[in-house]
């Protein structure tokens, strides 16, 4: 397993979410010191560090802890001083594994192959969730609006997702297909726009899992100590945590069960955090609920128990069950009206229920002129009108939002296969109107 090695220094700890502090000895990290050693000699002998200070950021704990965890395995006669002073490194003095710290590297490899990032205890972390919990975020309407971009929504929708929000409990958007249900859950994540301390790893019962995922935790900027400053900042952070935006998991039709427990890699013996494990502090959005290969109904119900009691229940390989905080706003989204899908008792634990419908008329065209000015289409009043008059109504004058991209993107592409500048026409609409349906039609075989 490659596991990602911060070469990053310790950073100052940024104003906001309380963080969590760092070690000052040993027995504050909350974990076994022979987990440490170990996990010392495997970092030592898949990457050949051999500096103190390089040791540290790989491991993440500070230079003293290191230092100690090295002078241990020195006096096991795991590890050894190379006698080499390096004088690019403040003259620090070089270490390396003996035979037997070698052998030791192996034997603890075999049983994991993890190695880096020194992991944080569940109940510390568990104490970290508390002091940042998505439950206490406050969006103001102002947020929740900026959030949305450039949205164009119904007046009462921001005051039904406003409460819904900064509740950080369930919420089920319905509604038609192309209506923005999922531009919104983006828009959720955009407003919140604070950060958190995600753990790196976690360690329960002698067993590391990674949490820290580049692809879903988008890692912050933080201050760094000025070198040539004589007086150094002692408010670091621990930097078994990474400093992220909240996180963010989107998943769609491709979400099975399996993904929501622990992965273990059997070759490598390491295990991987569940994406709502990695989505602790933010938000999890199940997207198109209905299209999985799992029913609806099967997915909610594997809900229940995080969604009632703010905790999950994960399973190791060995068949052992442990609790861990569940502290996530998860946004379920669907085209199916929710009685199709769901029974009533999975329907009481979503907290909030909002319906998405497609713009008026009034709403449309605004949308349709933003698009258009977006993309440097000009509007033409005959061919509107010909939108709205003929074409509309042979769906009922049903408006998506979907729509006025779609269609602007079909004339564009006309326009330019023909080689003229871009212009709308009744024509032109008509053959995008073409594309944007299937005619109900027998085909024959």
């Amino acid at each position: 397993m490659n596991v990602q090695i911060s070469s990053a220094p310790l950073v100052q700890a940024p104003a906001g979410v309380q963080p969590p502090a760092s070690p000052r000895s040993l027995a504050d990290t909350g974990i076994n010191t022979v987990i440490l050693r170990d996990l010392l000699l495997k970092t030592m002998f898949r990457t050949n560090l051999d500096l103190v200070s390089a040791v540290a950021r790989a491991i993440c704990l500070p230079v003293p802890l290191t230092q100690e965890l090295i002078d241990l395995a020195r006096s096991q006669r795991l590890v050894e001083a190379t006698g080499t002073l390096h004088a690019n490194s403040g003259n620090e003095m070089g270490f390396q594994l003996t035979d037997a710290g070698k052998s030791r590297a192996l034997d603890a490899l075999s049983q994991s192959e993890y190695y880096g990032p020194c992991p944080v205890p569940l109940g510390q972390y568990a104490e970290q969730i508390r002091r940042q919990s998505i439950r206490n975020i406050k969006l103001t309407r102002d947020q929740l609006l900026a959030g949305m971009g450039h949205l164009i929504l119904p007046p009462d929708l921001i005051g039904n997702l406003g409460p819904a929000v900064t509740s950080g409990r369930s919420i089920l958007m319905y509604g038609p297909p192309g209506n923005g249900k999922s531009s919104i859950s983006h828009g959720i994540r955009a407003a919140i726009g604070d950060k958190i301390y995600v753990p790196r790893a976690i360690e329960y019962s002698g067993q590391i899992i990674s949490v820290y995922d580049p692809i879903v935790h988008a890692a912050a900027e933080a201050a760094v100590d000025d070198p040539n400053s004589l007086r150094r900042t002692s408010n670091r952070f621990d930097n078994r945590y990474v400093y992220c935006e909240r996180p963010s998991v989107i998943t769609g039709g491709e979400l099975s069960l399996d993904m929501l427990d622990l992965a273990y890699n059997p070759t490598s013996r390491t295990y991987q955090a569940p994406l709502q494990l990695k989505a602790t502090g933010g938000i999890f959005i199940i997207d198109d609920l209905g299209r999985q290969a799992e029913p609806p109904q099967k997915i909610v119900n594997r809900w229940i128990v995080p969604l009632e009691e703010s905790r999950d229940i994960l399973a190791l390989q060995s068949g052992e069950k442990f609790t861990v905080p569940f502290d996530t706003l998860v946004i379920f989204s669907t085209n199916f009206h929710p009685n199709e899908i769901f029974d009533g008792a999975a329907l009481r634990r979503i907290f909030f229920k909002i319906k998405i419908d497609g713009p008026d008329q009034a709403n449309f065209l605004k949308i349709f002129a933003m698009v258009a000015r977006k993309k440097k289409m000009p509007l033409d009043e005959k061919t509107l009108m010909h939108l709205l008059k003929v074409k509309f109504p042979t769906i009922d004058n049903l408006y998506a939002n979907y729509m006025p991209t779609f269609l602007i993107d079909q004339m564009i592409a006309m326009c330019e296969f023909e080689g003229i500048p871009y212009q709308m026409t009744p024509d032109l609409i008509d053959r995008a109107w073409g594309n944007m349906f299937v005619r109900q039609e027998a085909i024959a075989h």
